[in-house]
């Protein structure tokens, strides 16, 4: 039998974000993530990889609308933020941010990050997923590909000490990307949040101090 399509509105945290105003509870996953690791700290330039339906933008607005306060001190610190948003579908607008629809792996997307940021990034983040088949292995291999394609937007963009966090699926190559991310990164962490579905194979890969 089908999935219940009734199911997803019915669960709890999906409620939740609702009330908040979020647009979706994955909104949730990257919270958990900051206060585990911190990694808005500072983070006044940010893209967001595979954004819709757009949760993942709205909590890097509100933490970087933070730091223009927070941060007012002798260390970095900038007068504005600039948040991007790129995903293969359309996103809906959210105000002060840039939209973007477009495949990655499309060279005029590096174009696109240098002509609205002018500087290096202090922080990518991605929540992008393949679309699965229920296949595991091959989505595991799907989904590592795309991490790959990920990390490569990062490794051009982001500043020395900057932060990356992205969504994996475990599996025979896990360990591989693991390593190709050590090369970058000083410090890698394998994370799953509580807010990840029961059952999921879902995880999220945080690279910090990048080399």
């Amino acid at each position: 039998m089908g999935k219940d399509p009734r199911a997803h509105s019915r669960d709890p945290q999906y409620k939740q974000a609702k009330r908040k105003g979020y647009r979706a509870r994955s909104s949730f996953k990257l919270l958990e993530i900051d206060r585990k690791f911190n990694i808005f700290k500072r983070a006044f330039y940010i893209l967001d990889i595979g954004s819709v339906p757009g949760s993942w933008l709205q909590v890097a607005k509100e933490k970087a609308t933070k730091n223009l306060t927070k941060y007012k001190d002798g260390f970095y610190h900038r007068d504005h933020f600039k948040i991007m948003g790129v995903d293969v579908k359309k996103i809906s607008p959210l105000e002060d941010i840039k939209m973007v629809r477009m495949d990655i792996t499309n060279p005029e997307f590096q174009n696109e990050i240098r002509s609205y940021f002018g500087d290096k990034l202090d922080l990518v983040i991605s929540d992008a997923s393949i679309k699965k088949s229920g296949i595991k292995f091959s989505d595991h291999v799907n989904q590592i590909k795309l991490c790959k394609n990920i990390l490569k937007i990062a490794k051009k963009n982001l500043k020395r000490n900057g932060i990356f966090i992205v969504k994996t699926f475990t599996g025979e190559d896990f360990n591989l990307f693991l390593k190709e991310m050590k090369k970058v990164f000083g410090i890698v962490v394998n994370f799953k949040p509580k807010a990840t579905k029961k059952g999921s194979n879902e995880t999220y890969i945080v690279g910090m101090k990048r080399r």
